[in-house]
Order: structure tokens, then C-alpha cells, then sequence
């Protein structure tokens, strides 16, 4: 994240984007009033001459009354100059020489080296979630994925340890997210009033950057939270389910599976693994009770994108995309997401006993071991 001059701009990263025609489109954060032009400068190939071009400024429609939103920046690029690298300046004119250039990525194309990747956008608060995050990523290996993105602010010693165990084993990788030496940042989605400068740790840039730097390299883009899985009914794996829904669903770029809670206060027995006592964190395998749906609340969902038939997305939605959105059924697909209950005050027995999750249990308990003793248990042997 880089702040330009009049710190009100900050760059995240350009993106060369020429689906409709030649762009180069950079993600940023911007203030919705106070900026009202940047340029672009461009260094043309293979003479390094520079052209200037007037950026069209899109701040996301959703920032959630926070004065700061995700933004593309978004600059017409000029014939035959394929640029490398890109400016951004309040101005047409004056001196390159002391403006950060910025590396247009995408410039070329290149074949998809993985069928999923996972964003998962801020890690923040001093993040110590440690087991429940190697039982997501464990889980999303079993589904399928290849990739997880972590946009990073910051996290314990320990999820360091195994953060770095993820990075070497090529799982993981960080985007470093230190946008809170740019910023105020809330820890809530929505704005309270209360002098802070942009939503949950500017969450929707970070996935909308995600998307940018997965567009040539991931089939699917899967837009979730460390908490959060995608969990298939009806198929093994993502792969699977992937292709029959979109058989089911041709010219559709963005499936959308809705969120069920499974409260972390309320726990079964079963699975209560004594070597995991020792690790901080929830264990999903014994939190199997739903939160029932409220007739007057809608789920919220999460997404499978095609990353290149999408444009803007906000969290929980796309905001522009070129194909079309669907709701995947809840006969296909759920999210099991433990945390905090929504619903606090219902008795378990009002709860939903689904045990879905179990059906992978005895994969997901090897590959979990597996990972403790490399990282955390190592360090107590």
C-alpha cells in the first residue's frame, strides 16, 4: 500500500485489464470527496517516452458511509506503448523523477496454474485463531484449493510459525497489509461515527485486489473468511461441484452460497483430541449445531467468482461483473461458519444438529496432525 503526496490516494496495485478495451486499472483506496484527478503516466515501450493519461476516478459504491472506499483508478492506456509501469500524479505535467512507478501486472497472459484460491482479506487484531485456521486451510486442501491469499496486517508469534510453514510448503501467500500506518481503520463494517477513515480493515480493497492478481492465474476465485467453508452436499470436492454448477448455470460468473453460524459455545463431545488442547483456537470438528434461519434475516453469502467475468465486488455480492450471478441451494452447498453466535440466547435444542463437516473427519484429523507437529507441537516436544 502506497500513499501518494496528497495522502488521500493510497495504490495498492495496477492491473493491465483489456476486456473491453486497453486499461490499465488501479486498485486503490481513495477519499470519495477530496480527490477529484489523477493522471496517469505511463512509460511507453520500447523508447521509454512518457504519455499522460486523465484517470477516470470509480470510488465501489459500497463504502458504507466510511469517508475511504476501494477504488479503481482507471487510465485509457495509448496505442502501441504497452506500458511496463505506471505513475499516478494529481497533475499532467512536472518532473517523473520523484513519483513512485508502480509495476502493471497482467501484462501478459499466462495459463491458469491452479483451480482455486482462496482471499481471505485482513488478518488482523493479533490473529491467534491458530487451530481453527490450519482445520480451514487443511479443509480447503481436501475441497480442492491450491491457493490461499492472506492480505495481512498482523497476527501472533505463533500463527506466524505456521503462516511461514504454509509459505514453504506453497499453500500461503501474503500480501503484507499495513494499511493502518496509512489510516484509521474500524474493525466494523459499517461507519459509527466515531473518526475512523475506512471499514474492517479495508477489506474490499483487499479483495478486489485478489481477484486482480488471480485473474490469469486461478480458474476460481473464492472469496471467504479464515472462518468460513464452503462446505458440498452433494459432491466430494469443489471441483466437482464447480462443473456441474456451471453446466447448470452456463455464462454465469459468480456463485453465491449462503452462510450458516454454528455457534463456538456450543459443543459436542466427540472429537475432543487432547493433543489440540494445547493449541489456542477453536476445533471446528466439535461445534455441529446451526443457527436456524430467522424468516425476517437474510443470509448473508459468500463467492465462487470466475475472476475474469467480474470487475468490482464488494463482500458479499459483486457490484460489476460481465456474466451472471446465481444463488447455489442449500441442497448443494453450504457455509459452516463457527463463531460467535448470532443468536446467543436460543437453547441448543433449538439448534440444528448437522454434522457434514464429519464426513471428512478422519482426512482432515491426519492432515491437521500432520501440520501441528511441524509447527506447534514441535516447539513444546
Amino acid at each position: 500500500i502506497t500513499a501518494l503526496k496528497d495522502n488521500r490516494t493510497f495504490i495498492i496495485s495496477p492491473y493491465f485489464d483489456d476486456r473491453e478495451s486497453k486499461v490499465t486499472r488501479v486498485i486503490g483506496i481513495v477519499h470519495h470527496e477530496d480527490v477529484k484527478q489523477l493522471y496517469c503516466w505511463f512509460c511507453c515501450q520500447p523508447d521509454g517516452q512518457i504519455y499522460v493519461s486523465k484517470a477516470k476516478i470509480d470510488v465501489h459504491s459500497d463504502r458504507f458511509e466510511f469517508p475511504y472506499g476501494a477504488t479503481d483508478i482507471v487510465c485509457l492506456e495509448p496505442p502501441n506503448c504497452d506500458p511496463t509501469h505506471v505513475s499516478i500524479h494529481q497533475s499532467p505535467r512536472g518532473n517523473t523523477d520523484q513519483l513512485p512507478r508502480f509495476e502493471i501486472k497482467n501484462r501478459k497472459a499466462e495459463t491458469f496454474s491452479v483451480d482455486f484460491t482462496v482471499c481471505i482479506s485482513a488478518m488482523f487484531g493479533n490473529y491467534n485463531n491458530v487451530l481453527q485456521f490450519i482445520q480451514s486451510v487443511e479443509m480447503y486442501k481436501i475441497l480442492g484449493v491450491q491457493k490461499v491469499m492472506i492480505y495481512k496486517n498482523n497476527c501472533s508469534h505463533l500463527m506466524e510459525k505456521v503462516l511461514k510453514f504454509y509459505i514453504e510448503e506453497g499453500t500461503v501467500e501474503i500480501i503484507p497489509w499495513p494499511i493502518d500506518s496509512h489510516l484509521r481503520v474500524s474493525a466494523e463494517w459499517r461507519f459509527m461515527q466515531d473518526g475512523t477513515h475506512i471499514g474492517y480493515y479495508g477489506q474490499i480493497a483487499a479483495l478486489n485486489d485478489c481477484i486482480y492478481r488471480n485473474m490469469q492465474r486461478s480458474k476460481f476465485v473464492v472469496l471467504s473468511d479464515a472462518d468460513e467453508i464452503i462446505l458440498p452436499l452433494k459432491h466430494p470436492d469443489w471441483k466437482t461441484m464447480m462443473s456441474s454448477l456451471q453446466e447448470q448455470n452456463p455464462r454465469t460468473g459468480v456463485f453465491l452460497f449462503e452462510n450458516h453460524i454454528f455457534p463456538k459455545t456450543v459443543s459436542t463431545p466427540a472429537f475432543n483430541i487432547s493433543a489440540w488442547n494445547a493449541v489456542p483456537g477453536v476445533n471446528i470438528l466439535q461445534h455441529v449445531h446451526r443457527e436456524p434461519d430467522r424468516k425476517d434475516v437474510i443470509n448473508p453469502k459468500k463467492m465462487i467468482i470466475d475472476p475474469r467475468k467480474v470487475v468490482q465486488t464488494s463482500v458479499h455480492s459483486v457490484l460489476r461483473a460481465y456474466g451472471k450471478s446465481v444463488n447455489v441451494p442449500m441442497d448443494v452447498a453450504l457455509i459452516y461458519h463457527c463463531r460467535v453466535p448470532l443468536q446467543g440466547n436460543l437453547p441448543r435444542e433449538s439448534l440444528i444438529r448437522d454434522t457434514t463437516l464429519w464426513r471428512y473427519n478422519s482426512s482432515l484429523i491426519m492432515s491437521v496432525n500432520k501440520v501441528l507437529n511441524q509447527t506447534v507441537l514441535r516447539a513444546q516436544k
